[in-house]
């Protein structure tokens, strides 16, 4: 299982390297911005499992960037925990009403900080676990089983391909592009986009039948076929 991804924001750098270690040591893989535009930019590439995210940016501040995520559909649901100096009642209800999913005021100790990062992933492991299974138009993926199939017929897909159709059809009707693919499919950066291609062709082929429901996106990428985005039939003239 890859370890959680996390995102720490903070602009006092001793902090953040003091942050970034333990975190790492927690288990966790970790990224880091010094300002909250360079925060929200890496949320918006490759989309961390949680950010730690302090109020007082420069650029631009934690509740603007938190409110930015919660109105993206691509971050809306990423984990964020608020890290401030401030610590007046008020400050913890508009950060909570932003859309945090915790709140810890400077000073802190960073076991503590380390235990609610863990809790706040457990919890969203827990809901993960739930939804592990998503069926769309005959075709199912099920995560925990590493299973997938189509109209009941087992897939015999290799794990990239696996990793693809995942990606695809949990949000069916959002264009992905072949960056993001590469990012949910690879561990190894250095693959081409175009790799992407020749794994679509490969998943379309298995899919039989089914294989139209993985769109092309012109100058874009691929998307999941989403039915609500057909457009209705124009009446016949003289109706």
């Amino acid at each position: 299982m890859p370890k959680p991804h996390v995102l720490i924001v903070e602009d006092d750098r001793s902090l953040l390297e003091v942050l970034a270690y333990n975190i790492e040591q927690a288990g966790c893989t970790v990224a880091v911005a010094h300002d909250g535009q360079d925060g929200l930019n890496q949320a918006q590439r490759k989309c961390p499992d949680l950010i730690v995210l302090d109020l007082m940016l420069p650029v631009m501040d934690g509740l603007e960037v938190c409110r930015r995520l919660r109105g993206s559909s691509s971050t809306q649901d990423v984990l964020v925990l608020m890290l401030t100096a401030k610590s007046e009642e008020v400050d913890q209800m508009v950060g909570l009403a932003m859309g945090a999913d915790d709140y810890v005021t400077k000073p802190f100790s960073v076991r503590v900080l380390t235990e609610r990062i863990k809790a706040l992933l457990r919890r969203k492991n827990r809901k993960s676990d739930e939804d592990h299974v998503v069926t769309h138009q005959g075709v199912a993926v099920d995560r925990l089983r590493h299973f997938a199939s189509v109209n009941g017929v087992q897939l015999e897909l290799t794990r990239t391909e696996f990793a693809l159709l995942d990606t695809l059809i949990r949000q069916p009707g959002r264009a992905f592009a072949r960056s993001d693919l590469l990012d949910a499919a690879f561990e190894d950066t250095l693959v081409l986009e175009r790799t992407i291609d020749v794994h679509i062709r490969a998943l379309r082929k298995k899919l039989g039948d089914s294989a139209s429901l993985i769109e092309t996106v012109r100058g874009i990428g691929y998307r999941f076929h989403d039915p609500a985005m057909e457009l209705p039939a124009e009446p016949e003239a003289g109706r």
